[in-house]
């Protein structure tokens, strides 16, 4: 039940991102930045010093820095250590106990970590608005559009994305600023993301776009 050993793999290229069913573009005055479960706990997993975490890790900084000089809002998403059974629920069954009590393993990279003005919310379930303050953020910012970057494409970014459908915001997933389990899941990930609720977008088009 514990998270797999990752092997290495590369990170899909602009050329090989899906085709896209709808034509969204990323608004600055729309947008708010999920930085999804961006802990050590959940990098431990990758290779050190390879892709696609080291991309990834790239990717997201570039990300967050324009965001940032843009006034787009910064949200991460991050795990309590040491859930209880109750607090786990469903998710002990399938992941074990989930993340230690413990600073080093919960701590985000310094090079995505977050900045003063930024917003840290406890994540409790696959999809980050679920018994979060997000939904209620982008309400009273008056913003509908939600740009995601983190691990893993295929679980959290995936269902962050979809539950941002059901709440008619528009969700775009930066396709290289994502890493998953394999290069399977990540591409499904995507497929999935641009045939049914998301826009999927590379780090460098979201730069371009913005």
């Amino acid at each position: 039940m514990a998270l797999p050993a990752i092997a290495s793999y590369a990170l899909p290229a602009e050329a090989e991102l899906p085709a896209n069913r709808v034509d969204w573009t990323v608004d600055p005055a729309r947008a708010v930045l999920l930085v999804h479960d961006l802990q050590n706990h959940f990098l431990g997993a990758f290779p050190t010093g390879e892709q696609p975490l080291t991309g990834m890790l790239d990717n997201t900084a570039r990300v967050v820095a324009e965001c940032r000089r843009l006034g787009v809002p910064v949200v991460y998403s991050v795990q309590r250590g040491g859930q209880t059974p109750q607090e786990r629920g469903l998710q002990l069954d399938f992941w074990g106990a989930g993340a230690a009590d413990d600073p080093a393993a919960l701590a985000i990279p310094g090079v995505v970590a977050p900045a003063d003005g930024d917003t840290v919310l406890t994540k409790w379930k696959y999809s980050a608005f679920v018994r979060t303050g997000l939904a209620a953020l982008l309400a009273e910012s008056g913003r509908d559009q939600l740009v995601i970057t983190g691990v893993y494409a295929h679980i959290g970014v995936l269902m962050s994305a979809c539950d941002a459908w059901m709440r008619d915001v528009q969700a775009f997933v930066v396709a290289d600023a994502v890493a998953d389990f394999s290069r399977e899941d990540h591409d499904m990930a995507l497929r999935w993301a641009a045939g049914r609720c998301a826009v999927v977008i590379s780090t460098d088009a979201f730069l371009k776009e913005v």
